[in-house]
């Protein structure tokens, strides 16, 4: 499929979700022009906060090529992804994120991210979620046994 038609795909998605009772975003993961998985936002149909268009196409595409690196694929989704699946694409390691509606479209709509992006730029004190370190010197053991195994498995 070319890029057009993958784009297509996803934006169909967006829409077939909307008539599903599902939210406006539909996510498309491709390798070489083949799609290996799809997704749709299921946030209030599933009770999952977690549950957006890229995240799901993550999920499924790791599954499907039974994989956590998603190397030498391609992610097309309806809209530009919020800060969760922009970091997930990251994690995955995506070749590229190809997007139709903006962040600012989202907004207009009430989809409206910016303020964690606003959030992540401020140190934690100043943020609006309190936060607070504790049991450092406990939980470091974890870390510790990680950096020292030879056999781990890195990502």
């Amino acid at each position: 499929m070319t890029n057009d038609e993958l784009m297509r795909e996803a934006i169909r998605l967006s829409i077939e979700n909307v008539d599903n009772g599902g939210g406006p975003f539909g996510a498309v993961i491709a390798r070489d022009g083949e799609i290996i998985a799809t997704g749709t936002n299921r946030v209030t149909a599933s009770n999952d906060p977690t549950a957006h268009a890229e995240v799901s196409a993550i999920r499924r595409a790791a599954e499907v090529l039974g994989t956590f690196n998603l190397s030498g694929c391609e992610i097309f989704t309806s809209c530009e992804p919020c800060p969760m699946c922009l970091g997930a694409i990251y994690w995955a390691r995506l070749d590229k994120v190809y997007f139709a509606n903006t962040k600012a479209d989202a907004k207009a709509i009430g989809f409206d991210d910016s303020f964690i992006y606003d959030e992540l730029a401020l140190p934690r004190e100043g943020r609006k979620l309190p936060s607070e370190e504790m049991m450092r010197n406990e939980a470091i053991v974890a870390f510790e046994r990680w950096q020292a195994k030879a056999d781990k498995t890195e990502y």
